[in-house]
This record gives structure tokens, C-alpha cells and sequence, in this order.
């Protein structure tokens, strides 16, 4: 009979980091062999704008189909997705940073009104008891500590 495999949690986080990390570079190669057949295409006037708004239009009705996406984005979204794509199969230096510094300012602007709302910390249940025991009162009877 063969003994079970043991691994221990440092073992196996270091696993799934090695493979999450093996994931993003396979993603990025795959990004970037994408971006240069487009490249491709799109100097050879095999691909053009119409063609890839067309070709997010149907993609999108295919994943509303199955039920994958609840509702088709509006016109004006396909178009944004569209430029974007374009944007780096043309590769549009100046438009791409525009681009990456209004996203990165509203990231920072997310971030700023998160930080603004107020926060509701959970205090452990045994910090709680030593509260209790510490006032002299009846262990469980619930606080609202502030």
C-alpha cells in the first residue's frame, strides 16, 4: 500500500507561486505574439478598424448567449475596447501612457475614497472575554466597542 504525499504549507504555497508565476509569463508571451500577428495583419490592410469592432460585437453576443455576460455593453464601450486594442497593434506610444496614467489616476482616486469611508473592525472573541473579565462583567454579553 503506498503512503500518502505530505507537504507542508510552505511547500505548497511555493508550488502555486511557481505556477502562478510560470502563468504570467505564458500570458505575456502569448500578449505579445497577439500584438505582432496584428501588427502583421494590420500592414498588410488584412485587419482593419471596422473589422475589429465587428469582431468585438461578436464575441460579445456569443458570451451574452451563453449566459457568460449578463448584458451587451453599449456602442461607445466596444469602441473604447476597440481603440485599445488598436492602440497596440498600431503601437501608439503616447496614446498607450495617456492611457496607463488616466487608469493609474483612478486607481488613486478609488484608493483615496476608500481610505475616506469608514471602517468596521471585528475585534477577536477572546479579546472580548479579557474585556469582560477585565470590567467584571458577565462573559458574552455582546459590546460595541468605538
Amino acid at each position: 500500500m503506498q503512503m500518502p504525499v505530505q507537504f507542508s504549507l510552505d511547500e505548497l504555497l511555493s508550488m502555486l507561486m511557481a505556477r502562478m508565476d510560470s502563468l504570467a509569463v505564458a500570458e505575456e508571451n502569448m500578449k505579445t505574439k497577439f500584438n505582432i500577428f496584428a501588427r502583421v495583419l494590420y500592414k498588410k490592410g488584412l485587419l482593419t478598424d471596422e473589422e475589429i469592432l465587428e469582431s468585438i460585437r461578436e464575441e460579445h453576443r456569443v458570451l451574452k448567449e451563453l449566459g457568460l455576460i449578463a448584458e451587451m455593453p453599449g456602442e461607445d464601450m466596444l469602441k473604447v475596447v476597440a481603440d485599445n486594442m488598436f492602440q497596440w497593434i498600431k503601437g501608439d506610444v503616447k496614446a498607450i501612457k495617456k492611457g496607463m496614467e488616466e487608469y493609474e489616476k483612478k486607481l488613486r482616486e478609488y484608493a483615496a475614497q476608500e481610505a475616506r469611508k469608514p471602517k468596521i473592525d471585528v475585534a477577536p472573541s477572546n479579546v472580548l472575554s479579557q474585556l469582560d473579565r477585565l470590567s467584571g462583567k458577565k462573559p458574552g454579553g455582546g459590546k460595541l466597542i468605538i
